[in-house]
């Protein structure tokens, strides 16, 4: 972290210094997790949705926090204020220590790269900062971070020989990228696609291509904006910006894009081998390590990002080649000693991402070399803040499963019913579709009947909790009760 002092800190975000507080305390580290603090850090005291951080300040300073970010005085077991520094919003002025802390990495040649989509955005991040990685040190976000708190946390993990820092950019509606490129400034953008993920927040599709656009609004003139070019909502971007545009994409036999793929054959095990453009005419065979099709689109996204900062073809591929998941539950592979093998793609979850791991798990099912063909499981959760287009995304999604020849569909929680419903009016009926009511239920129906050779994929969104479900059973542990499964009835569109 570049180093600042308590006088600092409170000059940043106007903040005040209790009376408690030395002026020259440096801080190290920054955590808002009084669990994670170490000796030297500030802890940020942010209010929760959940729990208040005031509350785990003592926790902090147990752990050799040195200073508190906090929304108003607290005391200490003996009834001394904590060192602190006061500010009227903690979350704020995380953004103003991050804006400054940014400024100052710039100023030393740091580049910035922002990475925005509907979906994707953590697949890309973590390759891009592998390839940058390769030319110096690299900082870029643990997990899914790409939000108000988030942008800063990663911020914070900079020090002053950082060459690159990635910043994964989330929204839930306009404006919220806008905040986050006045904090990090970034100088090249990256936008993935535009989907419905969070469509019933932003109040529909539009809005969301505005909003990711926010990010190519940023840039600098001397900046790039990297766009897919496969999505048009996306490739419209390009009047929005006055940064130079390096577009990618499929060739499909058109024109090419100026980062494209070719050729692109899905191997064994379901990951994609292709053959990878780039501007300067050299092309380059690149077999991923992610499974699925839809993840040549975040290669390419990757490369053109690299690409754009000086990153030679070679080194590019070479780092792509069989590069796989380094965040968890994103098409996570789990190969059971029985023979089952486990896809945990859940950590998100929206109507694109859905049908990208559907197609993906119908391919893995498909005869091999020796014939056989694979039984297919599709666990599926509730895919959140799709608004009034909930039900009808949820019935797309049963109906494509049945239409993919998915072998078994198991739907968990009311939230996404109307997919187990469309599935059965679909044609699936028996003992092809169940819903269940919770992951419980749909741990003890998955242990009662998987079988040597099945693939089963988990895919909901996060909250939705099918992630450690994935994780339960891909440890194959015993559920404490006995199975009770429950099949559909024909024709039950209840």
């Amino acid at each position: 972290m570049i180093e600042l002092t308590a006088a600092d800190i409170a000059s940043i975000t106007g903040g005040r210094i209790t009376a408690t507080a030395m002026p020259g305390t440096s801080v190290s580290g920054v955590a808002t997790d009084s669990r994670e603090c170490a000796p030297g850090w500030l802890f940020v005291a942010k209010p929760g949705d959940v729990s208040d951080g005031h509350h785990f300040i003592d926790r902090a300073f147990d752990a050799g926090a040195v200073l508190a970010l906090a929304e108003r005085e607290t005391l200490d077991a003996a009834g001394a204020v904590h060192p602190a520094v006061v500010v009227e919003d903690a979350v704020i002025a995380m953004g103003r220590l991050a804006a400054h802390i940014v400024g100052v990495l710039r100023a030393g040649g740091t580049q910035v790269v922002g990475i925005t989509g509907s979906a994707g955005k953590t697949t890309t991040k973590d390759l891009l900062a592998a390839i940058l990685s390769t030319a110096g040190p690299t900082v870029a976000p643990i997990g899914s971070y790409n939000g108000e708190v988030g942008v800063p946390l990663t911020v914070f993990n900079a020090t002053a020989d950082t060459r690159y820092l990635v910043i994964e950019m989330g929204a839930t509606g306009i404006g919220h990228i806008t905040y986050l490129t006045d904090m990090v400034g970034p100088g090249t953008g990256v936008v993935l696609c535009v989907g419905t993920a969070h469509a019933g927040e932003f109040g529909g599709v539009e809005n969301i291509a505005r909003a990711k656009g926010e990010l190519v609004e940023a840039l600098p003139a001397d900046g790039t904006a990297i766009l897919n070019l496969d999505d048009p909502r996306v490739a419209a971007m390009a009047s929005r910006t006055g940064a130079t545009v390096l577009g990618f994409g499929m060739d499909d036999g058109g024109t090419p894009a100026p980062v494209s793929a070719s050729d692109i054959v899905i191997g064994d095990g379901g990951y994609p081998e292709f053959t990878l453009a780039l501007p300067d005419g050299s092309t380059h065979h690149v077999r991923g390590g992610l499974i699925g099709r839809h993840h040549v689109s975040n290669m390419l996204a990757a490369a053109a990002a690299a690409y754009s900062l000086g990153i030679d073809g070679a080194t590019i591929a070479a780092t792509l080649q069989d590069r796989g998941p380094a965040s968890r539950w994103r098409m996570e592979r789990t190969e059971r000693a029985d023979g089952v093998s486990i896809i945990n793609d859940a950590y998100n979850a929206n109507p694109e991402s859905m049908r990208a791991a559907l197609r993906t798990l119908a391919e893995l099912g498909l005869p091999g070399p020796d014939g056989t063909a694979r039984r297919t499981w599709a666990v599926l959760g509730e895919m959140l803040e799709l608004g009034a287009e909930s039900v009808h995304e949820h019935d797309l999604v049963g109906r494509l499963a049945v239409r993919l020849n998915i072998k078994k569909l198991v739907v968990v929680g009311r939230g996404a019913k109307a997919a187990h419903n469309s599935a059965v009016l679909e044609g699936s009926w028996g003992d092809e579709a169940y819903y269940v009511e919770t992951t419980d239920d749909a741990e003890r129906l998955l242990h009662d009947q998987l079988e040597p050779g099945d693939i089963v994929l988990f895919k909901s969104s996060n909250s939705s909790g099918l992630r450690h479900l994935g994780d339960r059973v891909a440890a194959d542990t015993a559920p404490t009760a006995p199975v009770a499964p429950v099949a559909s009835e024909t024709g039950d569109a209840r």
